[in-house]
């Protein structure tokens, strides 16, 4: 599944670091969902959105 992650990550400036840490995971596992290696629990998933100030659908393209 693609995804607009980092995309929202750098137009909010926020690092792969910060986001890992608001959303309580690795940096490493958000590098492997911006980079389409990983695909996010759908609770990560309305983290992610959350803390991006965003939607689920405006993150993730089906």
């Amino acid at each position: 599944m693609k995804n607009n992650i980092k995309q929202q990550r750098k137009l909010k400036k926020i690092s792969q670091e910060d986001l890992a840490m608001q959303c309580k995971v690795s940096r490493q596992t958000i590098n492997a969902i911006e980079n389409n290696k990983y695909d996010p629990s759908l609770a990560l998933a309305f983290e992610l959105a959350i803390n991006l100030n965003t939607t689920v659908d405006e993150l993730f393209i089906l």
